[in-house]
């Protein structure tokens, strides 16, 4: 039959398009193996937290003086793989008005799909006001119901969306401690929304296997006095699927400094040099938050003892005035924020504790107004992406050769020379 025969060439088309089609279903078929290969590898929080192979931190990524400025996807998976790099595995974010959380998701997802051994996972924060809040007559005893929950709304939106990612959901972020005057809520209006979610759960609309949690002060879980103990709270405490914990002896320097102070030393050890009396230091500001765990932990035991209590929030500063800094308590420092990460990495990872350290990238939007307010400055990375002490060693193993931040290639502070960080480096206060 001639090439030209038009029955060939009818005939030839059938076949090709069979063919096509047959390739196409195999495309197909192999996409859908795929996803369910990578659905079958996701982890659940169960197997997630405490587990030192997925080591966790918080996020927030933001580069710029001001909220506005939202990270773009790209921005955001220069990070993401920055952190993949360094063994992170498990993200907490904070709130989900802004664009932010669910860019954060969608990065992810993206980088899923384009490479196929990259995994993360993520906590996923619904913040909490209070009825009034951020004005000059909060009601604490009322949450702003309207504005939670749509906020409430929005985190199940995404963790219907992302359910291979979005592991966690925390239920608002130091909205229980007392001190946050401008929006803090009592336990009952945490726990509404927490078995809202325990709810929406056993009807199956969300999985199952999602954890609930609220992220919050030592205080707010037991740890306090008193008046933080309460029946809301001890049934919070049966409600929600683990406890979520913050410990901050960085902060406590100041506000309760006896752990910190030269004179609280062991007399018999140390040679009484600057490093030495760092060192005991940062040795004691890591008991303060071993003690801290205990409280939470006994309290929320006696209520509950089958509840597992992590560590949703804690880190140090490296840079400060004020309180912090070479005028007031002398904590802010590199060479002490090293220890601190480190002595809090070994502690938890070898206790079974997640821990979601904060946190990744300083963040210069927090204190716009006063570049040196440590507030800007508790990341193990600067804002341009430099490594700070805490990742020198894995920095100068190359751990991140070839990554960058804003065209800046990944490289330690100091030009990792620990002689010019050593003059940046203050003794605590007398």
């Amino acid at each position: 039959m001639s090439i030209s025969n038009p029955r060939f060439v009818q005939l030839t088309a059938r076949l090709c398009a069979m063919g096509f089609t047959l390739v196409l279903l195999m495309v197909c078929a192999g996409c859908e193996t795929d996803k369910e290969e990578h659905a079958m590898s996701s982890k659940n929080a169960k197997e997630l937290l405490g587990n030192p192979a997925y080591q966790a931190i918080s996020y927030g990524g933001y580069r710029g003086l001001s909220r506005s400025e939202q990270p773009s996807i790209a921005q955001l998976k220069e990070d993401l793989r920055i952190m993949h790099a360094m063994g992170i595995r498990f993200l907490r974010t904070y709130n989900v008005q802004l664009p932010h959380a669910s860019n954060v998701l969608k990065a992810i997802s993206e980088l899923q799909q384009e490479e196929g051994a990259f995994e993360m996972y993520v906590m996923l924060g619904a913040w909490i006001d209070c009825s009034g809040a951020w004005t000059a007559a909060p009601d604490h005893q009322v949450g702003d119901f309207e504005a939670n929950q749509a906020e409430i709304n929005r985190a199940v939106a995404l963790a219907q969306s992302y359910p291979d990612i979005v592991k966690v959901i925390a239920v608002g972020n130091e909205a229980m401690v007392h001190w946050a005057s401008s929006y803090f809520v009592q336990p009952k209006v945490i726990l509404h929304w927490v078995n809202h979610l325990q709810t929406l759960k056993f009807k199956g609309a969300l999985s199952s296997d999602l954890w609930v949690t609220s992220s919050d002060n030592f205080a707010s879980w037991g740890g306090g006095g008193s008046e933080y103990h309460n029946e809301d709270l001890n049934a919070l405490i049966r409600a929600v699927d683990y406890v979520s914990m913050h410990t901050y002896p960085f902060h406590d320097t100041h506000y309760n400094p006896i752990f910190w102070r030269k004179d609280a030393a062991d007399s018999t050890s140390g040679n009484g040099e600057k490093k030495g009396e760092i060192e005991q230091a940062m040795a004691r500001a890591l008991s303060y938050s071993q003690s801290q765990y205990q409280q939470v932990v006994n309290y929320v035991h006696d209520i509950d003892s089958t509840k597992v209590v992590h560590i949703g929030e804690t880190g140090w500063a490296s840079v400060s005035d004020g309180l912090y800094g070479p005028e007031g308590s002398r904590a802010a420092d590199e060479y002490k924020q090293g220890l601190f990460y480190h002595g809090m990495r070994n502690w938890t990872q070898s206790s079974g504790i997640s821990c979601f350290y904060f946190e990744a990238f300083d963040e210069p939007w927090k204190s716009a107004v006063n570049p040196t307010d440590s507030e800007n400055h508790f990341g193990l990375f600067t804002a341009q992406g430099a490594a700070k002490y805490a990742l020198w060693s894995i920095t100068k193993e190359g751990v991140f050769n070839g990554l960058s931040r804003g065209g800046h290639a990944i490289e330690c502070t100091y030009s990792g020379q620990l002689e010019l960080l050593e003059r940046h480096v203050l003794e605590p206060a007398q």
